[in-house]
């Protein structure tokens, strides 16, 4: 298969994740047990840390070893900017975060159910930077980054997409909207993933010296929505081993489809 077919069927799978995840609007009760909310938000969490570690930051440090830079600049930079960027985005952009009473970012008039739907799309976007930018390293033609390891990125990204769509399209229909208007809402709130990708491809092929320093970008956009967002939310309340647990299991499963296709 030729490389950019290979790279499109890669962008579409994570957002394919989100679109069967909101899916389940018509199939679940109208709201979502906290056990298992919290089991799917650790499983989030884990599958983030293990793709910034094994997808992001080891081939950011092999590919500077092979330009003969320090290891530890790029993948110490990229990983503050990326940091430093979503929490920009934090700052800027009016958010509503599950379960939670007071939205974060500037004040707004926007409804309930649209800044829920922003606090995910805030989420997504580095999801489809990493997606982006292993798939512009593997079209380089990187030998740290082949089409296996990317693929393992874009599937493991998507698997836990799929709790996602659901723990969004769900409350959004509790709020009050339809099933297919939550489906749809859910849907576009992954929307961003391929978009963020494909940017993040097109930069990445003008500036191919700085391909290390997006991938650890990537990384620390990933890691400040695990410790910002999907850690507190695993851990509040009752029943915080199940998120413990959940957590366990995807970093688990992101690492072994990582090490096993890549």
């Amino acid at each position: 298969m030729a490389p950019v077919n290979t790279t499109i069927i890669g962008l579409i799978i994570p957002f394919s994740g989100t679109a069967l995840g909101a899916a389940m609007v018509f199939f679940l009760k109208n709201s979502m047990s906290e056990k298992l909310e919290k089991a799917l938000m650790g499983f989030a969490a884990g599958v983030m840390i293990a793709a910034s570690v094994w997808s992001l930051l080891i081939p950011a440090m092999e590919m500077a070893r092979e330009a003969g830079t320090p290891e530890w600049i790029p993948s110490a930079v990229g990983f503050a900017a990326g940091i430093g960027f979503l929490l920009l985005l934090d700052v800027i952009i009016p958010h509503l975060h599950l379960n939670a009473d007071k939205a974060e970012g500037p004040k707004t008039r926007l409804r309930k159910t649209t800044m829920l739907v922003l606090a995910v799309t805030l989420h997504n976007i580095p999801e489809g930077m990493a997606v982006g930018v292993v798939f512009a390293a593997f079209l380089k033609g990187s030998a740290t980054v082949t089409a296996a390891a990317a693929f393992a990125l874009a599937i493991g990204i998507a698997i836990q997409n799929f709790p996602e769509g659901a723990i969004i399209s769900m409350p959004l229909h509790s709020e009050g909207e339809t099933k297919g208007k939550a489906f749809v809402l859910g849907v576009l709130s992954g929307a961003v993933e391929p978009a963020g990708a494909i940017l993040t491809i097109l930069l990445s092929s003008f500036i191919t010296a700085l391909l290390p320093y997006f991938l650890s970008f990537a990384a620390g956009a990933m890691m400040y929505v695990v410790i910002e967002e999907l850690i507190p939310e695993a851990q509040a309340g009752e029943h915080t081993n199940i998120g413990t647990i959940g957590a366990a299991a995807g970093f688990l499963l992101m690492m072994v489809l990582d090490v096993t296709l890549g």
